[in-house]
């Protein structure tokens, strides 16, 4: 298998929504359901997120970085999964 194969796009596709959904559960458990349907989300939690959209990684806390890095951590079996694959 090729880094460009049509298997780890899929593969990786399938890591990434998970990873999606699971950011998704937690999202929603933080907010809190209005009688339309629509979810709150808390003030601060707004504040932190919108922070960390805008700072570059590098600028991260150590706990934040760590968070990427477990995300990260999804991928690599796939990925070296297809490096170490020899047919």
């Amino acid at each position: 298998m090729t880094l460009r194969s049509e298997r780890l796009l899929e593969e990786l596709a399938a890591v990434e929504h998970e990873r999606w959904a699971h950011w998704q559960r937690y999202l929603h458990s933080r907010g809190e359901r209005a009688a339309d349907g629509s979810l709150v989300l808390p003030a601060e939690l707004v504040e932190r997120w919108e922070r960390q959209i805008a700072t570059p990684y590098a600028e991260l806390s150590e706990a934040e970085k760590t968070s990427d890095r477990e995300q990260v951590l999804r991928y690599l079996p796939v990925i070296e999964a297809v490096l170490n694959d020899t047919d």
